[in-house]
């Protein structure tokens, strides 16, 4: 192991120290950005939060806004709750973001012609899937049986 010199590991410590004070405003920064919602009442409450399970974070994929804590995601809960209070209908502020974001941004798209694969696409694969296997059975049906080796041992 290497020994230190006081002078070297001096130096260490005041870099490391002014490393930890230069994050400090980013982590404050943070913290602020984090502050509670403030809501007005109770329903206005629930409706946020039903609307916020609706919507899907557009970093985390396969998270929504509510269970994200990726910034996007404070901010967008931050920008669903000021659309609510500036009178928006659940359905508008869903059309303000996927105007925004896409139609990855609901969890359950409307059902309309562009988004038919999306819907109906994995009935059409498991009905491919069941028409193969009675095709296969029906082929194998015709064949001779397997004769039966009474020499062979279990």
């Amino acid at each position: 192991m290497i020994a230190l010199r006081p002078v070297v590991l001096g130096l260490f410590l005041s870099l490391a120290g002014l490393s930890l004070a230069a994050l400090a405003p980013r982590v404050q920064a943070q913290a602020a950005s984090g502050a509670p919602l403030e809501f007005r009442d109770a329903a206005q409450e629930q409706r946020f939060h039903a609307l916020v399970v609706e919507l899907r974070c557009v970093m985390c994929q396969n998270q929504s806004l509510a269970d994200s804590n990726a910034q996007i995601a404070v901010d967008l809960r931050r920008e669903v709750l000021a659309l609510m209070q500036e009178g928006r209908s659940d359905d508008e502020i869903k059309a303000y973001l996927v105007d925004r974001y896409g139609e990855f941004v609901l969890y359950r798209p409307e059902v309309e012609s562009r988004t038919w694969l999306l819907w109906f696409g994995p009935f059409a694969v498991l009905l491919l899937g069941a028409v193969a296997v009675v095709v296969a059975v029906r082929r194998r049906g015709g064949d001779a049986p397997v004769p039966v080796d009474d020499t062979q041992e279990w």
